[in-house]
């Protein structure tokens, strides 16, 4: 059955944020043991993927403003999971995981499988793979 786009209850924003916010529910409480939130899993897996990446870069790849991904970082400094080193221009930072962010990665990584896999399951492998890429293509479309 067709939605009626022009109606507010079918706004894409809102209903993504609602979903958003129950998911990231679903990862936080998964990854508890290891005092992680989905958000941080999620910067340091990033990380794990790009070494030695500047701040820009990574604020340019998660879509995020500078300052909010500079807020979002400074708990993970705090507890030595990422750093933080600055160029001979101190404007150009380059952030990195470190060993001891791997390990916690390395530990976290299952606790978020059995997340990611449980969401998996309640929506069904091939609605799951429809449901990423056609998040993908509207990502795509919209930038």
């Amino acid at each position: 059955m067709m939605k009626d786009a022009k109606s507010p209850a079918m706004c894409t924003l809102n209903n993504l944020r609602r979903v958003t916010r129950i998911i990231a529910k679903t990862y936080d409480s998964a990854l508890q043991p290891v005092e992680l939130k989905s958000t941080q899993f999620s910067l340091l897996s990033t990380l794990n993927h790009y070494q030695d990446i500047p701040l820009s870069k990574l604020a340019e790849y998660l879509v995020m403003d500078r300052t909010t991904l500079t807020r979002n970082l400074k708990p993970l400094i705090t507890r030595g999971l990422i750093e933080s080193k600055t160029e001979l221009d101190k404007r150009y930072r380059i952030i990195n995981l470190t060993k001891q962010g791997l390990q916690l990665l390395n530990e976290a990584e299952p606790l978020w499988q059995v997340a990611q896999m449980s969401l998996v399951e309640k929506q069904g492998a091939d609605n799951w793979s429809e449901l990423i890429d056609g998040l993908t293509s509207l990502a795509k479309a919209v930038k």
